[in-house]
């Protein structure tokens, strides 16, 4: 995406559409809510209805609902993952561990079509970083490098550090204003239940390298894109712009963030040294991993759950995402033990190198292109091991409407309530197939702790409650026993 203009942003709350695009589909996303609506109302007390459904199918799900509730395999599975692999970071040998884990757990499970589907990307390596203030006050900083940041000097960096309390403040700023300088840009980001403040605030990290750098930035710190008041600074993946030279970049702990404001507070000059080891790592490998619930009647007709397997390298990657790997497969394995065998194909997708540009979902989108228009619906689990409080679609018929009805009172005695979304969602890592006409399903995470662990050397499996990965087990399993044995379309006649 470096360099070009898209329609949407990316971020754990879906896709958020500049305000033109949003302007032009209202009318449609208003009438989609309208008729979802009506039909949570009507579908209960109207005999009329055709059933999107069967009873059988309908009790199965309660089944599974109750098998779930009363004590899945997610913790299990998350936990397995997180010891006997720990940190997977995208392209790294740990990385390829995780996809051999991955095979032999699915295998050992009795899954059906299990496969790696490799691909070739360029991977980052973290050596070494640290940063200090050496002026007015020499006292050391918790910082991290941004994944892809270019390493300083064998000596660091050392220059006198300019503040900025947003990144609009820092785009302000003259051009040549900071040659020679390092930048430093703070932020207000609060933590909320869906974590719809992320996707504005990350800018600051994924964007204000380059911004910095056509002000003559000689290199950048920021607060941590977090919530948390912990020295465990964030990391997360750098977007350098072509056109701009790429200059060392790293996050703050907030506490430090905030040190350094004091600091500052009274016009005070600092003096700080920044310093990044790191190094590139070209033509890496890395892969999704595949495995299916076959259908008995439509095996071609795909409905699709996942999360990425990957992480980041502090922690060892447990709530991002770790949790959702527990989470969706532990749901599938609910169906298969049950021995259920659904309509359709339930397909379980572990994405490769998600956190550094969604690589897997973009490899995955190209692999499958042809048979995407037989993939019925997608949701992922990408958002930690909250509870789930709420369930969007964004179906575009009035049987996938009905459908959905169903889905949301089977989910109601767990404490899922129904909602909708102007925009699709279901993960990120099913951007690319959303552009592709896929549909969605969102399970939304109560996420007012997600961004206090997200991306820090915190993110650990202790953070984990059992009970809750189980209600998104139940949450999932009945997602994708229900729409799978069905033949419901949630795709226009148009397209």
């Amino acid at each position: 995406m470096q360099g070009s203009v898209s329609l949407y942003d990316l971020s754990p709350g879906g896709i958020h559409f500049h305000p033109d695009a949003a302007a032009l589909s209202m009318p449609i996303k208003i009438y989609r809510s309208v008729v979802l609506a009506a039909v949570l109302l009507c579908v209960s007390a109207t005999t009329s209805m055709a059933e999107p459904v069967s009873r059988e199918s309908l009790a199965h799900a309660e089944m599974l609902r109750a098998r779930a509730m009363s004590g899945s395999n997610a913790m299990a599975i998350v936990t397995s993952l997180t010891t006997e692999v720990g940190p997977r970071l995208a392209g790294s040998e740990a990385e390829a561990r995780a996809r051999v884990w991955a095979l032999n757990t699915l295998t050992q499970k009795g899954f059906t079509n299990v496969r790696n589907e490799s691909f070739e990307m360029d991977a980052w390596k973290r050596h070494e970083e640290g940063a200090e203030i050496l002026s007015p006050y020499p006292q050391p900083l918790a910082v991290t490098a941004l994944g892809g940041s270019v390493p300083t000097d064998k000596n660091g960096l050392s220059a006198e550090l300019v503040l900025f309390e947003t990144l609009e403040d820092l785009r302000r700023a003259p051009e040549g204003s900071l040659t020679g300088r390092i930048a430093y840009v703070g932020h207000a980001m609060q933590r909320t239940q869906d974590g719809s403040s992320y996707g504005y605030f990350n800018t600051a990290r994924t964007d204000g390298p380059s911004i910095a750098a056509g002000k003559g930035a000689a290199g950048y710190l920021i607060r941590s894109v977090g919530t948390d008041s912990h020295r465990f600074p964030h990391t997360g993946s750098l977007r350098y712009r072509a056109d701009r030279p790429r200059i060392p970049a790293l996050a703050l702990s907030n506490p430090d963030a905030d040190q350094i404001e004091r600091i500052a507070a009274d016009g005070t000059t600092l003096s700080v040294r920044i310093k990044v080891d790191s190094s590139e790592v070209p033509a890496a490998q890395s892969g999704n991993v595949i495995a299916e619930v076959v259908g008995r009647e439509a095996p071609e007709e795909i409905v699709l759950v996942g999360a990425h397997l990957d992480s980041w390298d502090l922690g060892t990657g447990a709530i991002d995402d770790g949790a959702g790997v527990g989470i969706t497969m532990a749901a599938l394995e609910l169906i298969k033990d049950a021995g259920l065998a659904p309509r359709r194909t339930i397909r379980l997708v572990l994405w490769g190198a998600e956190e550094v540009g969604l690589l897997g979902a973009n490899a995955y989108q190209d692999r499958h292109k042809a048979e995407l228009p037989q993939h019925v619906i997608g949701s992922e689990s990408d958002f930690g091991g909250g509870r789930v409080w709420k369930v969007t679609a964004d179906s575009q018929t009035e049987a996938g409407d009905e459908l959905f009805a169903e889905l949301a009172r089977l989910m109601a005695p767990i404490g899922i309530a129904p909602g909708s979304d102007d925009q699709p969602g279901g993960g990120p890592d099913l951007y690319p197939l959303i552009a592709a006409g896929v549909p969605t399903l969102r399970l939304h995470q109560d996420g007012r702790d997600y961004f206090d662990l997200h991306h820090t050397a915190d993110d650990t499996v202790d953070k984990l409650d059992a009970a809750s990965l189980d209600q998104n087990v139940a949450a999932f399993a009945v997602f994708a026993w229900l729409v799978a044995d069905s033949d419901v379309s949630f795709r226009s006649a148009s397209e």
